[in-house]
């Protein structure tokens, strides 16, 4: 399931009851569940640790009426990247519940940065439309707007309205991996990456406009939670021998991610959720294989997310992920030549220490990596590789 986290990982977007790893979803997208959306409240505006550089300009702020409520773009330090001098546009795919158009990822001018990908459901009896895989990515069903919201966060417009995304340049590519009911087969994901990264997949065209940066907010099922899947793993090597950075939700289900396919797969950059204060929420998942944190809020202070035209206080891994994946867009279009290994290494030595030197203030062995997920520190050191 998605349990937002593949089950998605994400505690649900207040659509519709899930059961998404161990909480409410159906799409193992890494969400935690919550009950029904809460009204968006002014919440007091966190400064980064890391200033920016005095030798950079100070970014002009955002003019969007909801962006001084993002207390988690203040927590990365987003303007200190976005101080940065910009380079070009770079695609990031969302593997999801696939297309759902979005207000927020239309240019100034009009011009759409989303590209209704590809249908990898396979099964058409979850499928929704009727069919196996299809060309039209677009979502079906109650769940269909996690993909839109984990979109937004990684690249909503800088345009005077909703909210702002970490990279407001950055294309969206949307490829459809859950079925309906939220379930994502281990040989869709594995094709689906594939031909995200615009590697060949027998009887599927090829994706004229590739990524560099997959977000997978989401796990597999019909697998054993005991190590990657070797379809999933497989897929993995050969996307990153292609320079493609793949980042993962830990999940949601407050266990050791080292068991959950993509969580715990090589080369992959998994990012596991801290709250307001940096510490790790009870139903993030922790452990080895987690490189990095990046918020993710909790029950009682949830991430403003816009999904369906709705402002909406979400929790969960499947919100963390993304941040990550945007910055490591802004990274690559700074500096194109950056590989997989050298965006990770660059993300986990910029990060931010956890307070008191670790993520969780009662257990030491449930470990979130290198640190909280530091935007400005990281373009800096792009800019300068």
């Amino acid at each position: 399931m998605f349990r937002f986290t593949s089950r998605l990982l994400a505690l649900t977007l207040g659509l519709v009851p899930l059961t998404i790893t161990g909480v409410v979803a159906a799409i193992r997208i890494t969400t935690p569940p919550v009950g029904p959306p809460v009204p968006v409240q002014n919440s007091p505006v966190r400064s980064s640790p890391v200033q920016t550089s005095p030798l950079l300009p100070v970014p002009t702020l955002p003019t969007d009426p909801y962006f001084a409520q993002q207390w988690n773009l203040q927590q990365i330090d987003i303007q200190g990247a976005w101080a940065v001098k910009s380079g070009a546009a770079v695609t990031v795919a969302v593997l999801d519940t696939g297309y759902v158009r979005s207000d927020e990822l239309t240019s100034p001018g009009g011009a759409s940065r989303e590209i209704n990908g590809y249908d990898f459901v396979s099964d058409a009896s979850r499928s929704g439309d009727g069919d196996g895989r299809d060309p039209d990515g677009s979502g079906v069903g109650p769940l269909a707007y996690h993909g839109e919201a984990v979109a937004n966060l990684i690249a909503a417009a800088r345009d005077g309205q909703g909210v702002v995304g970490v990279n407001p340049q950055a294309r969206i590519l949307h490829v459809r991996v859950a079925g309906t009911d939220g379930l994502i087969a281990p040989q869709d994901l594995a094709d689906a990456l594939r031909w995200a990264a615009g590697l060949s997949v027998p009887g599927v065209p090829m994706n004229r406009t590739p990524a560099r940066v997959v977000n997978l907010s989401l796990f597999a099922d019909f697998v054993p939670l005991t190590g990657c899947d070797a379809r999933v793993n497989a897929a993995i090597q050969a996307v990153t021998a292609r320079g493609v950075l793949v980042v993962a939700g830990a999940a949601n289900d407050g266990a050791d991610a080292s068991g959950y396919t993509p969580a715990g797969c090589a080369d992959v950059l998994t990012v596991t959720a801290v709250d307001r204060g940096g510490q790790r929420p009870a139903y993030a998942n922790w452990g080895r294989t987690v490189a990095l944190a990046a918020p993710g809020g909790s029950p009682a202070d949830g991430l403003p997310l816009l999904s369906g035209g709705e402002l909406l206080l979400r929790n969960g891994t499947s919100f963390a992920a993304p941040q990550v994946a945007g910055v490591a867009s802004l990274m690559l279009g700074v500096n194109p030549a950056l590989t997989p290994a050298a965006l990770t290494s660059l993300l986990k030595l910029s990060a931010t220490p956890f307070p008191a030197g670790r993520c969780d203030p009662v257990n030491a062995a449930y470990t979130c990596g290198s640190g909280i997920l530091n935007a400005g520190a990281a373009l800096r050191l792009a800019a300068r590789k």
